[in-house]
């Protein structure tokens, strides 16, 4: 892999992690575009400890917070420990539906469901919920308002995003939004929520590279890869959260739809295959 192969795609990855357009799909369309070789699993571990390590510092504050709260103090800015605790809660609780999902269903969804027909028509199918929910969902609760219907909602919404093309962040805003959730508020939480679940799939790629062995790589693309995702990821939480403040979500359902017509197209003109 090349120096410039590393930084584009650790770029795509910081950008489509957190975006509702599907990273995987990203991921799949840019080296075939190119005509490179598959990344391999080295560096999809290097990337998603890249976007990790985005969602860990851009929110290391409600983190503090959180922890404070757990052990019963009292964070700073005033705050009290019991909005932290139970936010802290419902992010455990959101997260093991996404778990159980990926511990039962990952090999299934990963051999039999990763085509580019699929791809296509998750990214499309998405999209049509996502207007669904931006077009009649109320837009009122803020993250303090959050319920335990709230979070396991959106944790089960998680639990599709094993399907290539859905889009983590996609679909957990999507279902944000359809529980009554600010834009805001729904990405927000999403990409706390994504903390935990990231986290766990690149230990777990990390322990089949123990068991596989670390192939032989060149450490620049991979230290260069790893800081274009972290870096990029963290400049696009930021600046998405503040788009949300005032924009809707309808320029990312478009592109959605977009790009699945494009991936059937390349299936039908140019044998397109992933």
């Amino acid at each position: 892999m090349t120096i410039l192969q590393a930084i584009v795609l650790g770029t795509v990855q910081g950008i489509t992690e957190f975006l509702p357009i599907s990273s995987t799909a990203h991921l799949i369309l840019v080296p075939w575009f190119f005509g490179w070789k598959d990344q391999g699993l080295t560096f999809d571990v290097i990337l998603h400890a890249g976007t990790l390590l985005a969602i860990l510092s851009f929110f290391w504050r409600d983190w503090m917070a959180m922890l404070v709260g757990l052990a019963g103090g009292k964070p700073g800015n005033g705050g009290t420990s019991q909005p932290n605790r139970r936010l802290l809660f419902l992010l455990v609780c959101g997260t093991v539906p996404a778990a159980l999902a990926g511990y039962l269903a990952e090999h299934e969804v990963e051999t039999k469901l990763r085509n580019p027909l699929v791809l296509s028509c998750s990214l499309i199918g998405v999209a049509l919920l996502l207007w669904m929910a931006e077009r009649f969902s109320r837009k009122e609760k803020e993250l303090g308002e959050l319920s335990l219907a709230d979070a396991l909602t959106v944790g089960t919404a998680q639990a599709l995003a094993l399907v290539p093309g859905t889009s983590r962040s996609g679909i957990t805003i999507t279902a944000g939004l359809f529980r009554g959730m600010t834009r805001e508020a729904a990405a927000r939480f999403s990409f706390l929520l994504s903390a935990p679940i990231t986290a766990g799939a690149a230990l777990k790629k990390m322990l089949e590279l123990r068991h596989t062995g670390l192939p032989e790589v060149e450490r620049l693309p991979l230290v260069l890869g790893f800081l274009a995702s972290a870096a990029v990821g963290y400049l696009t939480i930021k600046y998405f959260l503040r788009f949300l403040q005032h924009k809707t979500l309808y320029l990312f359902i478009w592109y959605r739809i977009f790009l699945g017509v494009i991936i059937l197209a390349l299936i039908w003109f140019a044998g397109f295959r992933a």
